[in-house]
């Protein structure tokens, strides 16, 4: 059914839900509430100075409205609750005036301010609140907000057809409620308890599915659907050999589990994790050497245009003899031109480049191996194009995200793993130090900042935001920059770079390339260092605003300083979350990170690595869920192996499950 159909939905409307990922009723009616407000009634005895309140009376007088500009006003009225008189205000409400006449009754939502006797209100209802109320909320934007969703969705609920995908055995055996009702209570709840059942019942079918779709994935990895290899594995031990340093035991064990992929008759399907500069790179180059010993051909997709040309120079160093060649989207014509060809008429033995390596106008001789870095990078649509072509290698995926074993076995059922825990030799763990705003931790980083630049080493500052917001107090970019060059005035030499994500490519380029040689000395940037160019001599790293970022994120972002022998720092600027963000300086160990992570902020910061469609739950959290997941990862692969899979009541629960494996 089209949202063109629905009750209230004109071109602009639509236009609006598109952008939230809305394209049709049935993705409206499956778009479910991020989270719920319970409006009650408040005691005000039990309300201490700055708690929320919500509480009914009359409207004293009509409002009074002030206007600071254009787009910002402010409301103004006395509200008489029977007990006492507050004075309220709301912002950006001055559409309700007309409708706030004197003894109007009303129910005002807000953060109450016990010394003022003042409420700042955030809602206004009509009318009092008899009964608890359970408000849905929607992801929004300032085009659409969460009432006029609900609204529409309640147009369409009984438009759409609301297809249940658990089979009948797993709904008796958890007496689950109808899914048709279940997904009514979850948009139009009147009661917490009905609302805890339907919510239960939609997590474990969207679990269910994910689970399902891993275990099927397992079960079908055919057999002897490999491409023939011959590959002595004497060549591969002799050219390690002749690396300039030793590799560690994680290193080689991965090895040696790709080559013995790459030779079995099934086709390899592996990740392979491990922490910032842990020498996955070197792994995944000896990966496209025995692809090339084996006569095929290997491509190495790096996220970023640096990385490329960073793998690129240093694999031509490590293989001379090999042609490699590198695809990029901003190449000249003839360059692009004849890289193209060398890919056709397989006279290139490895490709690394972007996403331009799976473009259409890219054509592979025979190709046998693909790398992805920083896997997470690339959507599974765009690794599918790939199988498009009719091109299905050998697959190494590489993550820097370590996932603690027990839940990458889970999450990562259907892949293989190797994981590099060992960190090379010579690597000096980076020293993590906690800092607040005060003048004295303010001049403690300045000062160890300029004792790096003294000794001309380089420096990373990252700021999290790039403009100023009017709801966030935030360090601006710009500001931090200003700062910096008031700190640092009497050494003009220590020049400033910038980057950040409104940038144009060229322009990002432009200032990495200027830190990596050496001509800024201070390089500030949002995370898009995180998988940038690799500076040996940078040895320091300031965050500002950590509490922003998860600790997976700020391990992986400290992970671009200590790429050397040199002693390397990373300090973490922020007053709130103190407790969490000092397990980094604790450990540099990013499993144990990852770990915590997933204990204090839930799945999504550890586990957003896995953006294909299967991470993107509606309803499920894998922290507060993961028990009902280990019970659909049971449930699924049994109903997977019986009979009840493959009967004529099944048959949508099948096709769906089919279907969605194909557009992966």
């Amino acid at each position: 059914m089209q949202l063109s159909e629905i009750k209230g939905i004109g071109l602009t409307t639509e236009k609006y839900l598109n952008e939230l990922g809305i394209n049709s009723a049935e993705d409206l009616v499956n778009y479910f509430p991020f989270r719920y407000e319970i409006i009650e009634n408040s005691n005000i005895k039990d309300l201490n100075d700055g708690d929320r309140i919500v509480i009914g009376g009359i409207c004293e007088q009509t409002p009074n409205v002030f206007h600071f500009n254009r787009r910002l006003n402010k409301m103004t009225f006395r509200l008489n609750t029977g007990e006492f008189i507050a004075k309220v205000e709301i912002f950006n409400r001055a559409f309700l005036k007309s409708k706030l006449n004197a003894g109007t009754v009303i129910t005002v939502i807000g953060k109450y301010d016990r010394k003022h006797n003042s409420i700042t209100a955030s809602d206004i209802k009509f009318g009092l609140i008899e009964k608890t109320l359970i408000e849905p909320i929607y992801h929004s934007s300032f085009k659409i907000n969460s009432t006029k969703i609900n609204k529409m969705i309640s147009y369409a609920i009984d438009k759409v057809d609301i297809k249940d995908y658990l089979p009948s055995s797993i709904v008796e055996k958890y007496n689950f409620i109808d899914k048709k009702e279940a997904v009514d209570i979850a948009h139009f709840p009147k009661d917490k308890r009905k609302l805890n059942k339907a919510l239960e019942r939609l997590k474990y079918e969207e679990l269910f599915i994910f689970m399902m779709k891993i275990n099927y994935l397992k079960n079908s990895k055919k057999q002897g659907d490999g491409l023939e290899r011959k590959v002595d594995y004497k060549k591969v031990t002799e050219f390690i050999e002749t690396l300039p340093y030793k590799l560690t035991k994680d290193q080689e064990k991965s090895i040696e589990d790709i080559y013995n992929d790459l030779i079995s008759k099934n086709r390899m399907n592996r990740l392979l994790q491990g922490d910032v500069g842990s020498g996955k790179t070197i792994v995944s180059f000896i990966a496209l050497y025995i692809n090339y010993l084996s006569k095929y051909q290997g491509a190495l997709m790096a996220p970023t245009e640096i990385l490329a040309n960073q793998h690129y120079q240093n694999m031509k160093k490590l293989f001379p003899k090999l042609n490699i060649v590198l695809l990029k989207g901003k190449m000249r014509v003839k360059e692009k031109k004849e890289a193209l060809e060398s890919i056709k008429t397989g006279e290139a033995n490895i490709i690394i480049g972007t996403h331009a390596l799976i473009s259409e106008d890219v054509i592979y001789k025979n190709l046998g191996l693909v790398i992805t870095d920083e896997q997470h990078r690339f959507g599974v649509n765009q690794r599918g194009n790939l199988k498009n072509k009719g091109i299905t290698p050998d697959i190494l995926y590489m993550s820097a995200t370590p996932i603690p074993r027990t839940y990458a076995l889970t999450l990562y059922g259907d892949m293989d793993i190797s994981s590099i825990k060992t960190m090379p030799k010579g690597r000096k763990p980076v020293e993590t130090i906690l800092l607040g705003s005060s003048k004295e931790d303010i001049n403690k980083y300045l000062k160890m900042m300029l004792y790096e630049l003294k000794k001309e080493h380089q420096i990373y500052v990252v700021a999290p935001l790039i403009e100023e917001s009017e709801k966030i107090d935030l360090k601006n970019i710009n500001e931090i920059e200003e700062n910096l060059k008031k700190a640092f005035k009497k050494f003009p030499e220590y020049k400033i770079g910038i980057v950040h994500g409104k940038m144009t490519q060229e322009e990002k380029d432009k200032a990495m390339n200027d830190f990596k040689e050496g001509k800024t000395k201070i390089l500030i940037s949002t995370t898009v260092i995180e998988v940038g160019i690799d500076v040996k001599n940078a040895t320091m790293m300031v965050i500002f605003d950590s509490f922003r970022f998860g600790l997976s994120a700020l391990h992986q972002l400290r992970g671009r300083v200590g790429r050397n022998e040199l002693n390397s720092y990373c300090v973490l600027l922020s007053d709130k979350e103190t407790k969490r963000l000092d397990v980094l300086t604790k450990t540099n160990d990013g499993f144990k990170v990852s770990e915590e992570d997933f204990k204090l902020r839930g799945g999504g910061d550890v586990f957003g690595i896995r953006q294909s469609g299967d991470m993107n739950f509606k309803l499920s959290n894998i922290k507060e869920d993961y028990e009902l997941l280990l019970k659909t990862k049971e449930d699924s692969s049994r109903f997977l192996k019986s009979k009840e899979f493959d009967i004529k009541e099944n048959a949508h629960i099948k096709e769906m499950l089919i279907n969605s494996i194909n557009q992966d």
